[in-house]
């Protein structure tokens, strides 16, 4: 029985190092070309380590990506968009996610239903309504119309996983606080909130990322070089041709910098969204 155990947990030890390494080596690929001095073109093989050390492709990601913005400018840009969505998505997500959990109304299940159409449809599918709405409202254009195609995009998975953490509190816990006398609006904001907080934070990086990443959309309602987002800048270059495979890496590591500082922040409430039951430590 001991052998056994032993051998299962072999197995199980083997299978996380391989996906460790399926996650980390093409971050390390990508680590590599950003740092690699002597590349030209296309990298045409892996290297553990760059054959020239040099941090050139990152003065130019952050000098000149490729459009009239420097970094910091399509930096701001992305944050305004993508932060701005996930902060819209949340704040009214939040009450629609505890409405649709604790409440029974007419139109309930084909409110669901709504809302569960709209989280598995793919983005392109909103492209054309949206288009037309935002061109009415004079947005279509603007950061502000860009943010809300995201906020969008973002409301129905919001309202999903932010109902499923509001049905996970026990009932009692709001009814012990209705006998000590708090109304509805107190004991959400005092008890049931402070609660779900973990799965709003999942919840609030999600949307974050997929206004932060997303560029397709983007093209079809920004067409001044002053609203382009980072994700946008990517793809530019990468239509180009011409520019250097180091750059490219340089700035996607430089994009990937202020979402692992968000999770840095955030890691104690991501984990206990991501592992419920489990007491995370501080610090």
């Amino acid at each position: 029985m001991h052998k056994e155990s032993r051998k299962v947990q072999v197995l199980v030890y083997a299978a996380l190092i391989l996906i460790a390494l399926f996650v980390l080596i093409p971050v390390w690929s990508l680590l590599n070309v950003a740092f690699d001095g002597s590349l030209r073109g296309a990298p045409v093989r892996f290297r553990l380590v760059p054959a020239e050390f040099s941090f050139d492709a990152f003065v130019t990601a952050w000098q000149s990506p490729g459009q009239t913005l420097n970094f910091m400018g399509l930096l701001k840009n992305s944050l305004i968009v993508s932060g701005g969505a996930a902060m819209v998505a949340v704040l009214f997500g939040m009450s629609t996610a505890y409405a649709f959990a604790r409440y029974r109304f007419p139109g309930h299940r084909v409110g669901m239903f709504v809302l569960l159409l709209g989280a598995l449809l793919p983005l392109v599918a909103l492209m054309t309504p949206l288009f037309m709405l935002l061109n009415k409202l004079g947005i279509r254009t603007s950061l502000l119309g860009l943010m809300v195609a995201y906020t969008a995009f973002a409301m129905p998975f919001c309202v999903w996983n932010m109902r499923a953490a509001f049905q996970s509190i026990p009932n009692e816990l709001e009814e012990a606080a209705f006998l000590d006398g708090a109304s509805v609006w107190t004991t959400y904001w005092r008890v049931t909130l402070p609660l779900a907080l973990p799965a709003i934070a999942v919840a609030a990086l999600i949307a974050f990322l997929l206004g932060y990443t997303e560029f397709a959309i983007g093209w079809l309602f920004v067409d001044r070089p002053d609203t382009v987002t980072l994700a946008m800048a990517v793809s530019g270059m990468v239509r180009q041709g011409s520019r250097e495979w180091s750059d490219l890496a340089a700035l996607a590591v430089l994009m990937a910098l202020p979402v692992v500082l968000i999770f840095i922040l955030l890691r104690r409430y991501l984990l206990q969204g991501a592992l419920p039951g489990v007491e995370i430590e501080k610090g």
